[in-house]
């Protein structure tokens, strides 16, 4: 399986946390080598009535931020698994899931307990309309 098709369906989860009210966050962390960039922090956001996702790019001197729909999000993350990201950790108020990849580039997905214990605020006043 391709990263692009392991990412795929991890961010899956990452929908469906969405739907049912459960998503708290999305990190992409674990670079490879020392990079400019050091994380993505992934959280939703509502614009004209639409949910979509925030994607704000933590560098060593600044920070960015760019907004996207749901599926253009994945699209735009999955480009960073392995360039440079080894690892995305969705953290939801069930389970927090991450995806790794090893220094073979073999994907693993495994599943905790939760860190969080409420979801995102603005998704549940999204949800709640």
């Amino acid at each position: 399986m391709s990263f692009t098709e392991s990412f795929s369906a991890f961010y899956n989860q990452v929908k469906t946390s969405l739907a049912d009210g459960t998503f708290a966050k999305l990190t992409l962390a674990k670079t490879i080598g020392n990079t400019d960039l050091m994380n993505i922090y992934v959280r939703p956001i509502v614009e004209n009535g639409v949910l979509k996702m925030e994607l704000k790019y933590k560098f060593q001197q600044e920070e960015q931020i760019e907004i996207h729909t749901i599926d253009k999000a994945r699209d735009t993350l999955v480009y960073y698994i392995n360039n440079p990201f080894m690892s995305a950790i969705l953290f939801t108020t069930a389970f927090d899931l991450t995806y790794k990849l090893n220094k073979k580039r073999a994907v693993s997905i495994t599943e905790k307990a939760n860190t969080f214990g409420n979801a995102s605020e603005v998704l549940l006043d999204y949800l709640n309309q």
